[in-house]
């Protein structure tokens, strides 16, 4: 299996942002994210701006629509091509979320999957068959959510411990997903962070949200980071080293220079923590 050699702080490959990018590509962006769905058909000058940033940075691919909890067979053929579009771009961390997505048709949302020993098994076992095909070991990113699964034989936290040890992948760490939840579902932000096995955490994401009500908080990655997730941020590398970190920005995407501050944030917290610094 290939594995990774990412650190730093990152920046999602957005569109809007490519004109400045491509300007002055500043030294505080050590790495892009992409979703590979939004790339595999593209050529031309989208194909051509890719390979430019891929011959200066590190580039990782987190998917939308691997559907990982669903129902239907996986997409192999999909993740064929998905294996050669990583090869192509020496992508080595492939990350998706541990939701579902899809039944008959794809349904535009990541749902969360029933915390049961089936659903461990079954989801497992498409991590493992997803692993073989591309060659890496992937990271399963904890999804945020607004209804709990109407079944339920264990806890998140324990669910995501089980799924990982089944299936032997590691864990894409969405910190502001943590927030939310802990605000939506009423626990210890944390605590869940204390009990994610660190030596299987190897990528960090860092994003706003939108605050509804006070007790209802809505994960949009369209504003910037608020306090309490920076502070979170701040706890988790405390508790587990600094890893490779991107700031997600989606919607509302500002210009480059606004989103720069945050970036160069993520670094100056990492350098906080000389002595546990991480390379994925």
């Amino acid at each position: 299996m290939r594995t990774s050699t990412l650190h730093g702080a990152g920046l999602g490959l957005r569109r809007e942002l490519i004109p400045d990018l491509r300007t002055d590509l500043p030294s505080a962006i050590d790495f892009f994210e992409l979703a590979p769905e939004n790339w595999l058909e593209m050529g031309g000058s989208r194909r051509r701006d890719l390979r430019h940033f891929a011959e200066r940075r590190s580039i990782v691919a987190h998917g939308l629509s691997l559907n990982l909890g669903g129902p239907t067979p996986l997409d192999e053929l999909f993740l064929q091509r998905v294996k050669r579009f990583l090869d192509e771009y020496r992508i080595d961390l492939f990350t998706e979320h541990l939701s579902w997505c899809g039944d008959d048709g794809h349904l535009y949302d990541l749902l969360p999957i029933p915390f049961t020993g089936d659903a461990v098994r079954h989801v497992a076992a498409r991590i493992r068959r997803t692993q073989d095909i591309l060659e890496r070991r992937i990271a399963i990113e904890n999804a945020s959510y607004y209804v709990s699964p109407a079944i339920a034989e264990m806890s998140e936290i324990d669910f995501i411990r089980a799924v990982l040890s089944e299936a032997d992948c590691d864990l894409h760490l969405d910190v502001n997903n943590v927030y939310v939840n802990s605000v939506n579902h009423r626990f210890d932000p944390r605590a869940f962070i204390d009990a994610m096995p660190a030596e299987r955490i190897v990528y960090l994401h860092m994003a706003g949200h939108y605050q509804e009500a006070e007790d209802l908080i809505i994960d949009t990655h369209g504003a910037p980071v608020i306090d309490p997730v920076w502070q979170l941020l701040d706890h988790t590398y405390a508790r587990i080293g600094t890893r490779p970190t991107l700031l997600e920005r989606d919607f509302n995407i500002p210009p480059l220079v606004e989103l720069l501050p945050e970036v160069t944030r993520i670094r100056e917290l990492q350098q906080q923590y000389p002595g546990l610094r991480h390379a994925a």
